[in-house]
């Protein structure tokens, strides 16, 4: 089994974090901040949770000055990076609030050992103009995570973090941010502008399409930013996004003999399934192909999540054949539920036949 995320913040890590706030101060009570730390509750904190006991205890063992604190932080930061290193700009976000000039520079060097994308969050709300003027600044840094987060930190709607109302109402400040980052060198930072453009897309798909159309074909990189900031338009089947990417919503298509290797299955189980698509329209078009499967929920109703299977260049009167596997696994983010699901077949945004199954 693997091992629990939780358990990133280990004991030995702990120490490690201790020694290297007491080299900086000298006065700073390591055996003292421990004893907090691992307190009868740390088993049952999770992972987030942990981060912010320890962000806590280290504001509770520090000088009382916040300036004096963050000197001593941005001093050990450096031998940390990953997840583990989020508890610095964590620090920042609880407790630099009003310390803009101070807290602004911390996020900025903490986000090149781990992420400052949630910690600017508050600041980014309290000090809107700022902020979206020191994202431009970000954005041209010679650092790659730096540049990331110009990015990554005022997307809209980034999961698990904070929303920005703000700019799901009115996303134009982020453009010039964006397009300071379209042909950034780092696929790092150009996955997080096509994110950026997918959290838009779910307000404002006129916007995303109208940048589709200024970006497209001036490299390779900016046309693939733009296929994946396109990915939730295409699912839903946009009209206008799939003739973005040369797909003809009209393209009259059959779908036949759709078969599933089993139709009923337990939690945690897999099937395949086959099906045929022909194309009977008089010229060749592209046929995207996606599956659709509606799952059962706690409540007992049923919630779609598509599926792409690929795109293909098909003849007049050519015909397609697919096999496809799916597993029904619990993951972190989709818990399957037993009932009747359905397994339907989307065309160019169309759906066409549709299989039932039991999940048990």
């Amino acid at each position: 089994m693997a091992e629990p995320l939780k358990n990133l913040y280990s004991r030995d890590l702990l120490m490690q974090l201790a020694d290297g706030i007491k080299k900086e101060y000298p006065d700073f009570n390591k055996k003292a901040f421990l004893l907090y730390v691992f307190d009868e509750h740390w088993e049952q904190r999770e992972l987030k949770q942990r981060m912010r006991h320890i962000t806590q205890k280290m504001h509770q063992f520090l000088p009382v000055d916040y300036a004096k604190q963050v000197k001593i932080l941005k001093k050990i930061a450096p031998s940390f990076s990953g997840f583990v290193a989020i508890l610095f700009p964590d620090f920042v976000e609880v407790y630099g609030l009003e310390y803009p000039d101070i807290s602004i520079p911390a996020l900025e060097l903490f986000t090149q050992y781990s992420s400052s994308e949630f910690a600017v969050r508050p600041f980014i709300l309290k000090y809107r103009q700022r902020m979206i003027e020191q994202h431009l600044t970000w954005a041209q840094h010679k650092n790659h995570h730096v540049r990331r987060l110009a990015s990554e930190g005022i997307r809209p709607r980034l999961p698990w973090a904070m929303a920005l109302p703000v700019f799901k109402k009115n996303p134009d400040p982020i453009f010039p941010v964006l397009e300071l980052l379209k042909n950034d060198p780092s696929e790092y930072v150009r996955r997080s502008v096509a994110n950026n453009l997918n959290d838009i897309s779910k307000d404002h798909p006129d916007k995303v399409l109208a940048i589709v159309k200024a970006w497209k074909g001036v490299s390779k990189e900016t046309d693939w930013i733009l296929k994946h900031a396109s990915r939730g338009l295409l699912k839903k089947g946009h009209v206008e996004a799939l003739s973005s990417f040369g797909i003809n919503h009209k393209a009259k298509a059959e779908v036949k003999n759709l078969q599933l290797s089993k139709t009923k299955l337990h939690i945690g189980d897999a099937f395949g399934f086959t099906f045929k698509v022909r194309l009977i329209d008089k010229k060749a078009h592209s046929l995207r192909l996606e599956y659709k499967i509606y799952f059962v929920k706690s409540n007992g109703k049923t919630s779609p999540k598509i599926f792409q299977i690929g795109t293909y260049s098909v003849q007049p009167g050519e015909t397609v054949d697919i096999s496809r596997t799916h597993r029904f696994a619990n993951l972190t983010t989709r818990k399957h539920f037993p009932g009747q699901h359905t397994l339907a077949i989307v065309v160019n945004g169309k759906e066409y036949v549709q299989n039932n199954f039991i999940l048990k």
